[in-house]
């Protein structure tokens, strides 16, 4: 007869939060930023080209999309600004992506993630996980309606 395998989280509790993984505890219930954030977010990669990623964001009624690598890290922004100027359709999107966008962790509060938020005007905030793994986009508007 073997013993069940027990693994220890070296990282520790705040990390184990941070990538949103279950929770336990007095406070589990409280609804938490990655609770609510949406998950079906319009992505595309480095190597595609603008004019083809613009079609299909057009077809979805979205104007931006979350460029990510092929483990869903997150590498950068097409904001509507870089689709609406006249970038050549063959321009890859990596030419006109804004690099290295802000990220929260799906752990804060819905208090915490909405005065950030109010406090500087955004109307959203990217989610990912501590490895920058995207989980979402959290909206101003869910967020005050929670």
């Amino acid at each position: 007869m073997g013993f069940p395998e027990v693994f220890a989280y070296a990282a520790g509790k705040q990390d184990w939060f941070a990538a949103g993984l279950p929770r336990e505890g007095r406070r589990a219930a409280e609804p938490r930023v990655g609770d609510v954030a949406r998950r079906d977010v319009p992505t595309c990669r480095l190597t595609e080209q603008v004019g083809v990623v613009r079609q299909r964001l057009q077809a979805a009624g979205a104007t931006e999309c979350v460029v990510v690598d092929d483990n869903r890290v997150v590498l950068g922004l097409l904001r509507d600004d870089a689709l609406d100027t006249a970038a050549a359709a063959e321009t890859t999107v990596e030419e006109v992506m804004d690099p290295g966008p802000s990220t929260f962790r799906p752990d804060l509060t819905l208090e915490e993630m909405a005065a950030y938020l109010h406090q500087r005007n955004l109307e959203r905030a990217l989610i990912t996980t501590a490895d920058g793994v995207l989980v979402g986009i959290a909206y101003h508007a869910d967020l005050a309606r929670r």
